[in-house]
C-alpha cells in the first residue's frame, strides 16, 4: 500500500497511446504515473510490431535493390545472400534503443513508473502486482491503454515454433524454406514481403474476395498482381480446412476459390487473423465500464461511462493503429487537463501498409463514397508514367483520387507504390483542410518526384492529366 498523495492521472500500459499520454500529461504539469508489466516500454508496436517489422522490411527491400543493381550492371558480384543473424541483431538493436528513448522521455517529463500488472479496483484506484508485492496507486483520473494481442483461428493455438503469431515470426532464427500466411491484412502482406524477399516460398490465403480487404478494390488487385509476379502464391476466397504441426512441418489442407482441395506441407504457418483487445482481468467489470464485443465504449474525448476513467488505443473500437492511439492519448489528457481537446476525425486517419510495394490511403474508397450517396469522379495516374519512378526502378502502382463530382471536394486518396506511406501525408492534409481538386491542381509539385503522381491523379479527375 502507499500513502502518497493521489496522482492527477494514472495510465495502465506504455504502448504508443500510453507513453504519449504520459508525456503530454507531464508537459501539462499533471502528476502522472504509468503502470507497465513488461520489462521495457513501447508496447506491441515498438517491441513486437511496427518497429521490428519495418526494420526487417527495410532490409528485405534493400536486398531486392541490390539484386536489381547487380542485374543492371552497377557492380559485379557472386551470389547475393543474407546473414539472417545479423539482420535480426540489427532489428533488436533498433528496438532496444527506441525503448530506452521512451524510458528517457518518461523520466524527462517526471512520470512515475510502477512495474507490474495493473488492475482497476475503484474509479480512482489501481492495484499493481509485481515482484511479489502489491501497491495501490490512487489517481483522480485513470487511462486504460492496455492494447491488443493476436487472435488465433478457432481450433488453433500459437506454439510460436511452427504455428506463429506476430511475436514468433519476428523471433525466427533461420529463414524458413516455406511459409503459409493466413490472413492478408497489414501483418500478413508485410511478412509475405519480408520472407519472400529472403527466399521463402510464401503462400498467402484470404477468406475474403481480395487481399488487404479494407483498401480500395483497385489497390487490392494491383497488390495481388505484383505479389504474384514476385512468386508469392495468393489465394482469395480460400478456406483453411486444416493445419496440423508434425515432424516435418505443418500439414495443410486448403480449399481454393474454385472448390479445389490442395494439400501441402510448409515449414512454418503464420496466423495473421486479427487482434483482440486486452480488456480481460483488469477490473473494468468491477467498476461498471461498458464494453462492446470486448472493446471499451468511449465518447469523442475517450471518456468511458465511468467518470474519471478513460480508454485509448486498441482497447477501443477505433482503428488499431499506433498513430491513432497516440492522438487519442493526447485528446484524453488534454480533456483531463481542462485544455481545448480536439476530437479525432476518424475519416481523416491515414492507413499505411509497408509491404513491397507499399499501400497507403485516407478517406473513402470509391465503393464507400458511392455507398454514402456521393456522385464521384475518379482520377488515377500510374507510376510507370513518372520519370522519378523509372529512375528509382519503382514503376509498379498508382495514385487514385476519389472526388465529389459537383464541388470537387477530395473524398479519398489511395496509393500503391514505392514510399507511398510518406506521400500520403499530403492527401491527409488536403482532406483535413476540406481541399478540392482545384486546390491541389494549382499546387505546384516539384519535378522530378514521385509526388507528381498525386498531382497528375488530381488533374485526371476531370481528364486534364498531362503525361498520360
Amino acid at each position: 500500500m502507499t500513502d502518497q498523495p493521489p496522482f492527477d492521472v494514472a495510465i495502465i500500459g506504455t504502448g504508443p497511446g500510453g507513453y504519449v499520454a504520459a508525456i503530454r500529461a507531464g508537459q501539462l504539469g499533471l502528476k502522472t504515473a504509468v503502470i507497465e508489466k513488461d520489462t521495457r516500454y513501447g508496447g506491441t508496436c515498438l517491441l513486437r510490431g511496427c518497429i521490428p517489422t519495418k526494420a526487417l522490411l527495410r532490409d528485405a527491400h534493400l536486398l531486392q535493390e541490390i539484386r536489381r543493381a547487380s542485374q543492371q550492371g552497377l557492380f559485379k558480384t557472386g551470389e547475393i545472400g543474407i546473414d539472417f543473424e545479423k539482420i535480426q541483431a540489427r532489428k533488436t538493436d533498433i528496438v532496444e534503443k527506441m525503448a530506452k528513448g521512451v524510458d528517457f522521455l518518461l523520466r524527462k517529463n517526471k512520470v512515475t513508473v510502477f512495474k507490474g500488472v495493473g488492475a482497476v479496483v475503484a474509479p480512482d484506484k489501481i492495484q499493481v502486482k509485481g515482484n511479489g508485492a502489491s501497491t495501490e496507486v490512487v489517481a483522480k483520473n485513470i487511462i486504460i491503454a492496455t492494447g491488443s494481442e493476436a487472435k488465433s483461428l478457432p481450433g488453433y493455438s500459437f506454439d510460436e515454433k511452427m504455428i506463429l503469431s506476430n511475436v514468433g515470426v519476428l523471433d525466427l532464427t533461420q529463414v524458413p524454406k516455406s511459409m503459409l500466411i493466413v490472413g492478408s491484412g497489414a501483418v500478413g502482406v508485410e511478412f509475405a514481403s519480408i520472407y519472400s524477399s529472403f527466399g521463402t516460398k510464401v503462400t498467402l490465403i484470404e477468406v475474403l474476395p481480395s487481399i488487404v480487404p479494407l483498401e480500395d478494390e483497385e489497390v487490392s488487385k494491383e497488390l495481388k498482381r505484383v505479389f504474384t509476379k514476385k512468386g508469392i502464391e495468393v489465394h482469395t476466397k480460400a478456406k483453411l480446412e486444416s493445419a496440423k504441426a508434425g515432424e516435418n512441418g505443418v500439414d495443410v489442407t486448403l480449399q481454393t476459390e474454385r472448390g479445389e482441395v490442395k494439400q501441402f506441407t510448409v515449414e512454418k504457418m503464420l496466423l495473421a487473423t486479427g487482434r483482440g483487445p486486452n480488456t480481460a482481468n483488469i477490473g473494468l467489470d468491477k467498476i461498471g465500464v461498458t464494453l462492446e464485443r470486448g472493446f471499451v465504449k468511449v465518447n469523442e474525448y475517450m471518456e468511458t461511462n465511468v467518470k474519471g476513467v478513460y480508454a485509448i488505443g486498441d482497447v477501443t473500437p477505433s482503428p488499431l493503429l499506433a498513430h491513432v492511439a497516440m492522438q487519442e492519448g493526447i485528446v484524453a489528457v488534454e480533456k483531463i487537463a481542462g485544455k481545448h481537446a480536439v476530437p479525432i476525425k476518424y475519416n481523416q486517419v491515414p492507413s499505411c501498409t509497408y509491404c513491397d510495394p507499399q499501400v497507403a490511403s485516407v478517406g473513402l474508397t470509391e465503393a464507400k463514397a458511392k455507398e454514402a450517396g456521393h456522385k464521384v469522379k475518379v482520377g488515377k495516374f500510374p507510376f510507370t508514367a513518372i520519370g522519378k519512378a523509372k529512375i528509382e526502378d519503382a514503376a509498379d502502382g498508382f495514385v487514385k483520387v476519389v472526388a465529389d463530382e459537383q464541388y470537387g471536394e477530395i473524398l479519398g486518396v489511395h496509393m500503391i507504390g514505392n514510399t507511398v506511406t510518406e506521400m500520403i501525408a499530403e492527401a491527409v492534409a488536403a482532406i483535413a483542410l476540406e481541399g478540392t481538386v482545384d486546390d491541389l491542381v494549382n499546387t505546384i509539385h516539384a519535378h522530378p518526384t514521385l509526388a507528381e503522381a498525386t498531382h497528375e491523379a488530381v488533374e485526371n479527375v476531370f481528364g486534364a492529366a498531362i503525361h498520360i
